[in-house]
């Protein structure tokens, strides 16, 4: 990883490891995984699990494993490996030579659910998906057995070996765990271990017609692969006494589970059934929308993997649920985006100012530094000339009191240029603003008047003739409320959807010097906040996104919570 953090953070899950290590609980060795089922694309929550996986390794000198829970061929594409690794790779983690496919263990898997059939621990159930959900029972009342619950072995085998075969339809037949139907964990009342999917696999094909369930094959994978420790989010807790369970009657290696709090954002939503419906409805431009919480989407709008790694290192690891403010992760960007990002001069809502006493023809070529952050940065060449645009929101006509930005007879300072001050206004039949007129002060380029003076403002600029014109999309948060599931009843997460999280201005212009940004490449407009250019920039037409504005949220939360505890 670039940059990275200096600190090692410091949790129970990392004292877990730290103990096993010196009592040598496996022999000196860690093995992690990091276990994504390619049917879509991963979020940020799914970084502060692999992120941890690759991590714990790292810091033991283990191994992490990237294995595909392909599974469910129904759901699964090729497109979201070849995503899920680049995402990864974004992030700064490498699995090297340990990319694996849980299709790979078909074979074992199949050849482990006969073994917990011929040691009467499994069985061929008849019963529709409707009726094993009603003779599931509730979390109040125990389940009932299947009336299929007591074939032979034999018939059992002859059956799953059928079903192998594609003798019998999708849906007809299961093979269930025999283990108890009356247990308080719905979990452990006799869960489907293979049902039958006629469905061409992404890698098998159409070798095979009869699936694993995820919770069935979750700890036979990280059984085969010998893994020590598999990390998984809280929600894995009650499946563990499943996975314990198939483990140990198989007698086969068992891992050590331990599970972590998920990483929850304020106005957004993590949950990829919900995500796939933003998506499907329309109500973004796709799972890259920089709007969306996914690796992709974050990437897009400009996110860097080291603010990404570091929020997720303050957050740090809990054993219980909690939701992270999103200014957090804001502040944590940009923190690093003011250490590394360029400054430059664009102005989105363009005002023509007019220079009347500066010559006609003439262009400045003046110096402009490119991070104060970083003097190694350099300096650029900006234009000056008679036409210049400010900002639209720079100037007011009767302005109110704290108002300290141009206004008619105000003097102010242009960026790396000169005091300026307004002579005129110019309007257009409808009483809009269209033009400045303004006389400059030629004592006062790149510094302050020699008479002393001051003034309260410094306006950023471009040259009207040497700008280039540009889009420029301002994104605020998808969801207008902290938490997108408090809606009314009869409402769904839909509801909260912020009706003004996108808003595109054209006719934006901005410096020169940005002439051939690709995309990807981020920056920050002095005074207006950090951007970065889009894929869908072309030579012809810049486009940027807004990547986080300039205000600190959580610098302020911070002091506020330090002032309340002072209290």
């Amino acid at each position: 990883m670039s940059r990275q953090e200096t600190t090692r953070p410091n949790d129970f899950i990392r004292a877990i490891v730290a103990d096993d290590m010196k009592t040598n609980k496996w022999g000196g060795r860690v093995v992690t995984r990091f276990p994504p089922e390619p049917n879509g694309y991963l979020h940020i929550g799914h970084a502060k699990a692999f992120c941890l996986s690759f991590a714990i390794a790292a810091e033991n000198a283990g191994v992490c494993h990237l294995r595909f829970d392909d599974t469910n061929p129904t759901t699964e594409e090729e497109e979201y490996v070849d995503a899920i690794q680049e995402d990864i790779r974004w992030l700064g983690c490498d699995w090297g030579d340990h990319l694996y496919y849980a299709s790979d263990y078909f074979e074992q898997m199949y050849a482990y659910g006969e073994q917990l059939i011929e040691a009467g621990h499994a069985y061929v159930c008849d019963l529709t998906a409707e009726q094993t959900r009603e003779y599931r029972g509730t979390l109040r009342e125990p389940g009932k057995d299947s009336p299929y619950r007591n074939r032979s072995v034999e018939e059992n085998l002859d059956l799953f070996g059928r079903m192998g075969n594609g003798e019998f339809p999708d849906g007809s037949r299961t093979l269930k765990a025999k283990i108890d139907m009356a247990s308080p964990n719905l979990n452990m009342r006799d869960p489907v271990m293979y049902r039958i999917i006629h469905a061409h696999h992404h890698r098998q094909g159409d070798a095979w017609c009869i699936y694993p369930m995820y919770d069935w094959a979750h700890g036979l994978e990280d059984s085969i692969e010998g893994v020590t420790h598999s990390l998984c989010s809280l929600e894995f807790e009650n499946h563990r006494p499943l996975y314990d369970w198939f483990l140990e009657k198989l007698g086969v290696h068992h891992p050590q589970q331990i599970e972590f709090a998920r990483f929850n954002l304020t106005h957004t939503v993590m949950s990829k059934r919900k995500l796939r419906r933003l998506v499907e409805e329309g109500q973004v431009s796709g799972w890259d929308d920089p709007r969306m919480p996914t690796l992709r989407g974050l990437r897009r709008r400009g996110y860097t993997p080291e603010a990404i790694r570091q929020c997720l290192q303050r957050v740090g690891m809990a054993k219980f649920p909690g939701t992270t403010d999103i200014a957090l992760l804001e502040h944590c960007l940009r923190q690093d985006l003011n250490k590394h990002s360029p400054r430059v001069m664009a102005v989105l809502r363009p005002l023509k100012m007019v220079i009347t006493n500066y010559p006609e023809g003439q262009v400045e070529q003046l110096e402009a530094v490119n991070n104060p952050e970083d003097p190694s940065a350099g300096t650029r060449i900006v234009p000056f000339s008679r036409e210049i645009y400010i900002e639209g929101d720079d100037f007011m006509e009767e302005p109110p009191k704290k108002f300290y930005r141009l206004a008619p007879g105000r003097e102010v300072r242009l960026r790396y240029a000169y005091f300026v001050t307004c002579t005129d206004v110019v309007k257009d039949e409808d009483g809009q603003i269209v033009e400045l007129h303004c006389t400059y002060d030629p004592a006062t380029r790149g510094g302050d008047a020699p008479d002393g003076r001051k003034v309260k403002a410094t306006l950023h600029w471009v040259s009207a003739k040497d700008s280039l014109p540009a889009e420029v999309r301002l994104y605020e948060h998808l969801f207008a409320c902290e938490d997108p599931d408090d809606v009314e009843e009869g409402a769904d997460f839909t509801a909260n959807l912020n009706p003004h999280s996108l808003e595109v201005l054209s006719g934006c212009r901005v410096e020169p010097w940005l002439a051939g940004a690709r995309p990807g490449y981020r920056c920050q407009f002095e005074r207006l906040g950090y951007f970065c250019v889009d894929p869908d920039s072309t030579d012809a037409k810049l486009i940027f996104n807004r990547t986080v504005t300039l205000k600190d949220t959580w610098a302020r939360i911070q002091k506020r919570q330090q002032q309340q505890k002072k209290k």
